[in-house]
């Protein structure tokens, strides 16, 4: 038998080290276990420090740390998941009746409006940093007034109403900058009642009536934090564009917030949300990709277009009487670089995509087929010990390794394109030493799902609601 060249040798079991193929596909890639360690979620230590702010410029005098536990972002994280579900169950009265008669149509929703013709031929743009924060919410900084002041804000396709902590604040939480002071800008106006902006509001559910002829907003989030205030418009800057008239939250009394951004902008499909607010100038297509890591950056863009090659797309689907959230629907599910055996009717209720969700949900009966066949392609590796943690599993105890061959998992989208997810939107670091599956299931097979933010690490999202596609592109960030 012939020799075969040492080198040869050692390039081929490299290449066999990397990837090793299974029906085409990647069934496990080589990770290293620093790579998947995110840098965000706080030490249990740290967490339990009290969060000192000072009411008057509202900046926090302790550090960078979110006063939660990965086990209390969790618990959060699925209070806002049973939030979406009730929402698109039929249990919520006042959206029973419209939702039993439309369900889902795509593209359904006054974003769309005005998306044809001549916003088509926008060319215009703009791109902010997307940062990883300690609570697993990712954060943008944009400049609020005349003069800009820079407020860094949680970025949420599940919700619409902008808002930054305003002065004064009777009830705020700990910030990274001063709080934003209307006083101060030249461009700063609230809001008047008796306009068609404040009704819009109230139709919306988003309005919380008058207070000295201004406009009062109120918005509650599925994990129960809840922000209110003025109604208020100013001009924001995102880079170097700038924005006038941009309807926002000045936000007097805030509860439940534990992220030390200033606030949070929305980038749902409703009518105050900035997508929306900024479809003239933009267009209606985003995108984002969000970081693996909080010293790595990602990226914010309005005026995406249809975002080019690259991306796996899918249709859209929207809902008129619940027009925050966009949703998609799978085919399948691939473990291993294998197409698991899941009857196409379990995916037939479909899943919202949510940058402000931090785990994802699925069936019952396709994350049951997802877990098992994870569980089998790691068998390898020491499972970590019971009550690791109470939601998510399987979790494993990588003490030791400096690298594992993790199996891949991909996300077959209905029209057949694929998402591969990386090992980043795999696993969750847990206690800096042990590291779980980031999805977990629902109780059936009927309620909405959920693609959480930590399956989308990595890659740019597209949300095009002209085109009525929402598109994948890996690798983006």
């Amino acid at each position: 038998m012939a020799s075969v060249p040492k080198l040869l040798l050692l390039v081929l079991c490299s290449y066999h080290t990397l990837f090793a193929h299974a029906g085409g596909d990647r069934s496990y890639k080589v990770v290293s276990i620093d790579s998947l360690k995110s840098g965000s979620v706080c030490p249990e230590s740290e967490a339990l420090i009290v969060s000192v702010t000072s009411q008057s410029t509202g900046v926090s005098t302790d550090g960078p740390c979110s006063m939660l536990t990965l086990e209390e972002i969790l618990r959060r994280d699925e209070l806002r998941a049973a939030y979406i579900q009730r929402k698109f169950s039929g249990d919520d009265q006042q959206l029973r009746a419209a939702y039993t008669q439309q369900k889902f149509s795509a593209g359904s929703d006054a974003t769309k409006a005005g998306s044809a013709g001549v916003l088509k031929l926008l060319e215009q743009d703009a791109t902010v940093p997307v940062m990883l924060g300690s609570s697993l919410e990712y954060t943008i900084t944009v400049g609020i007034g005349s003069p800009a002041v820079n407020q860094t804000m949680l970025i949420d396709t599940g919700s619409d109403v902008p808002w930054v902590q305003c002065k004064p604040c009777s009830q705020c939480h700990s910030q990274a900058e001063p709080f934003f002071d209307p006083s101060t800008s030249s461009t700063y106006s609230p809001i008047s009642c008796s306009s068609a902006t404040c009704t819009k509001l109230e139709q919306d559910k988003a309005g919380n009536g008058c207070s000295n002829s201004e406009c009062q907003y109120y918005a509650k989030y599925g994990d129960g934090s809840r922000t209110s205030g003025t109604y208020s418009s100013d001009t924001l800057t995102l880079g170097s564009t700038t924005i006038p008239d941009f309807q926002f939250g000045c936000g007097r009394e805030q509860s439940g917030m534990h992220e030390k951004a200033a606030g949070l902008m929305g980038l749902g499909g409703g009518a105050q949300s900035l997508v929306s607010q900024t479809a003239g100038t933009f267009g209606t297509a985003f995108s984002y990709c969000l970081p693996p890591t909080s010293s790595s950056p990602g990226f914010l863009k309005l005026g995406a277009g249809t975002g080019g090659s690259g991306f796996a797309k899918t249709p859209m689907i929207r809902s008129s009487p619940i027009p925050t959230y966009y949703g998609l629907r799978l085919e399948g599910i691939r473990v291993g670089g294998k197409q698991l055996e899941i009857p196409a009717s379990v995916f037939s209720s479909g899943l919202v995509v949510d940058s402000g969700a931090v785990v994802s949900r699925l069936p019952k009966t396709a994350y049951a087929a997802l877990s098992a066949a994870f569980k089998e392609g790691m068998k390898k590796y020491q499972l970590a010990p019971p009550g690791t943690s109470s939601i998510l599993d399987p979790c494993y105890d990588f003490s030791g390794d400096s690298d594992v061959e993790l199996t891949s998992v991909a996300l077959v989208l209905s029209g057949g394109g694929v998402v591969e997810l990386s090992p980043e939107g795999i696993l969750l670091e847990r206690k800096g030493r042990y590291y779980c599956l980031a999805l977990a299931g629902n109780s059936d097979d009927t309620s909405f799902g959920v693609i959480g933010n930590v399956a989308q690490r990595t890659i740019e999202v597209l949300y095009d609601i002209g085109g009525e596609t929402v598109g994948f592109k890996t690798g983006a960030c």
